[in-house]
């Protein structure tokens, strides 16, 4: 039981910028050479030290490559903590890679799910191979056997999983037990931690929404009566409402109308590297699975099944439709939403307009993927930015990603018509007229609208109804759950 303490160097911070030759430079005895620089790091290591004594386990924290222009690299990192090693003084190093002094170099902070899981296992194994102390691996671990595999293979000696632990406390004690199947997987999605850290709220999961919330939700209680609930629709809202009322003792049944679980995750995962995103769908089917749902496939909830199933409630869970408003001229034009170009539904043209009304991941991913396919692609987005509305590591990946790709910015537009070879937007502040000429296909990603058809049978229903998810107002998964 020793208690312990961290000196934190990563991310940009003042340790490490003394340790950057770039940045450092000081012309006394805490810059140049590497001692000079080494200088700051040991005289405070040293004085905690003999503040604490040898009853306190004392560490460093380091970003072992910056992963940025003129940002601290990885033979400087290693290079550094082999002599720090050599002084005896910290007990471990705790690798991780970015800083925040660049948003290049940021992204790394918190990495979203277009980098590979355990990517910073290298850096870890580059210091390992140069000190004696223990090492830590911090970065995209979303799973026991990625640490597993990097432990075994000597890159570490520890493994750092803080979004791993958010999304599922009990992840340790799952894999301790060998129920690797009922862990709930971190898909790096970013929306509910970092994301919500970084505008002021609370952090939580939006797999787990309990994360952040314990004392409201943590404990889940017992129905004082048990009643038979029927679930229409299996998007993440439906079958994370059938999964709870189970667990807490309801008879639940779960009506599909298609032949896949999932709603519009299975459509989100199709988006360029979130294929990573649809990890959520199988996470929901075990927790419906061990809470004992019973769920029906193919069938499409009317009155009809209502009255034979009679059940106590009835909680709508039919999602939503993408949103199609009147575009004037649109009869002349070619215009096709998201869902179908995802779907591989649309024959999108050589010259694609997006207009993207949400500023969300919609409209990064459909530019990313028709460039991909071949397509000149003009990303008209009604916002400061394309992304504006999610989480900043995510958007600014996606925005490197498509300045490398070529894909025309057009930003603060709103969709106002469109006709054979042109699409007509409106600048939202100066309000003139912005036109994109010669564009084959106008791609349509302007949000969702509630799928109501329900509401009609659930008219006259005697017991309780509850509107959920999209069904109650198209937001993103994590409102959902």
């Amino acid at each position: 039981g020793l208690d312990g303490v961290e000196i934190v160097a990563s991310h940009g911070y003042l340790p490490s910028q003394f340790l950057n030759p770039r940045v450092n430079r000081r012309d006394d005895e805490y810059g140049g050479e590497l001692d000079g620089r080494l200088r700051f790091i040991r005289e405070a290591a040293a004085d905690i030290r003999a503040k604490v004594g040898d009853k306190m386990v004392l560490g460093l924290r380091i970003s072992a490559d910056e992963r940025s222009h003129q940002g601290l690299a990885a033979d400087e990192a290693s290079e550094a903590l082999a002599a720090l090693d050599g002084d005896g003084v910290i007990d471990y190093f705790s690798i991780v890679a970015g800083a925040s002094t660049t948003i290049a170099g940021s992204i790394h902070i918190v990495p979203p799910m277009l980098h590979e899981t355990g990517y910073t296992a290298p850096y870890a194994a580059a210091v390992k191979a140069k000190v004696g102390r223990p090492v830590i691996c911090t970065g995209r671990i979303n799973d026991p056997r990625i640490a597993e595999k990097i432990l075994a293979g000597g890159e570490a000696d520890l493994c750092g999983m803080t979004r791993a632990m958010i999304c599922d406390p009990e992840m340790a004690n799952k894999a301790a037990s060998g129920r690797l199947e009922d862990i709930r997987a971190c898909i790096g999605c970013n929306q509910a931690c970092i994301g919500h850290f970084l505008t002021g709220y609370p952090i939580s999961c939006i797999q787990h929404p309990e994360s952040g919330r314990e004392l409201t939700y943590g404990t889940r209680t017992a129905a004082a009566h048990r009643r038979k609930v029927l679930v229409a629709g299996g998007g993440p809202a439906g079958m994370k409402a059938a999964a709870v009322a189970a667990e807490r003792g309801h008879q639940v049944t779960l009506y599909e109308a298609s032949a896949r679980l999932g709603g519009q995750v299975n459509l989100a995962q199709l988006l360029p590297d979130r294929a990573e995103f649809g990890g959520l769908v199988p996470n929901l089917e075990r927790e419906m699975e061990l809470a004992g749902v019973t769920v029906v496939m193919n069938t499409r909830v009317d009155g009809a099944l209502i009255g034979r199933e009679a059940p106590d409630a009835v909680i709508a869970a039919t999602g939503a439709r993408p949103f199609r408003p009147p575009i004037e001229g649109a009869e002349e034009a070619h215009v096709v939403d998201a869902w179908q170009v995802l779907n591989n539904e649309a024959n999108v043209g050589a010259a694609v307009v997006i207009a993207d009304w949400r500023c969300d991941w919609v409209g990064l991913g459909l530019a990313e993927k028709l460039t991909l396919d071949g397509s000149s692609v003009r990303l008209c987005v009604n916002g400061y930015m394309p992304g504006w509305t999610i989480q900043q590591y995510v958007r600014d990946s996606w925005l490197g990603k498509l300045h490398k790709l070529g894909v025309e910015i057009i930003p603060l537009v709103r969709l106002f018509g469109a006709d054979g070879d042109s699409v007509y937007f409106q600048h939202t502040a100066s309000g003139e007229a912005v036109i994109c000429e010669n564009a084959d296909t106008l791609v349509l990603s302007l949000g969702h609208q509630s799928v109501r058809e329900l509401d009609r049978a659930l008219a006259d229903f005697p017991g309780e109804v509850h509107h959920i998810g999209d069904c109650a107002a198209p937001r993103t998964v994590e409102e959902a759950v």
